[in-house]
């Protein structure tokens, strides 16, 4: 009987209630671990000794915001998922810019919290459907106000399409059935999105590819 792999998720959230929440919801997961749990960003700061898969990461906390924790989640390899009240535009857009890896609201359901804790873990990049009509309603002002669009060398429709697939939440493995591609070929893609649009997360990817107008959500 082949075993499952349990990915670690820590939970950086300073509501007592939402914490509980979240750990219930990991719990009741056969492949998710619960690890360490966080109320402020002093206790997360041992996230990156105790190197977790994921953290589930709020933004509005005690002692600042949990967007200054992502990027040092990403130097030590550990994945960022945000999931946070703030829904407004600058919120999301430096969450992506930042690092993180996925971007949900608490409002919501259980179900797609799970499964964007999975996503994550499995090489997507879910972004929440309000936070993806933010993030597009700020990059429309910005074209509208003249600012200068990134440039770059341009995604191929195959790029493209596998971008789009991550920030649906699916997974390497997802992305490649749903292609008819190897996962193999899907790391060679991916591969060649970072270094195209200089980044080095799926966030970043899907954030950059939409703020040079290569991707529409």
């Amino acid at each position: 009987m082949t075993e499952h792999t349990q990915h670690v998720v820590a939970i950086l959230e300073d509501s007592a209630p939402v914490r509980d929440y979240f750990a219930e919801i990991i719990q009741s997961a056969d492949d998710l671990l619960l690890g360490g749990i966080a109320n402020t960003l002093g206790e997360a700061a041992a996230f990156l000794d105790q190197k977790p898969d994921l953290v589930l990461t709020d933004l509005g906390l005690p002692d600042g915001s949990g967007l200054t924790l992502i990027p040092p989640l990403k130097e030590a390899g550990i994945l960022s998922l945000v999931i946070t009240a703030f829904g407004d535009r600058e919120t999301v857009v430096s969450a992506l810019s930042a690092g993180a890896d996925g971007y949900l609201l608490k409002d919501s359901t259980a179900e797609t919290i799970l499964d964007g804790i999975r996503a994550t873990l499995a090489g997507g990049a879910p972004i929440s459907p309000d936070a993806a009509i933010f993030l597009l309603d700020r990059l429309r002002q910005s074209d509208v106000s003249g600012s200068p669009m990134p440039q770059g060398e341009p995604l191929t429709p195959r790029e493209t399409e596998l971008l789009t697939l991550f920030a649906r939440g699916h997974s390497y493995k997802a992305a490649a059935r749903e292609l008819g591609i190897s996962p193999l070929t899907v790391g060679g893609h991916v591969k060649a999105i970072y270094r195209k649009l200089e980044v080095n997360s799926r966030g970043e990817a899907v954030y950059a590819a939409v703020q040079s107008g290569q991707l529409n959500l």
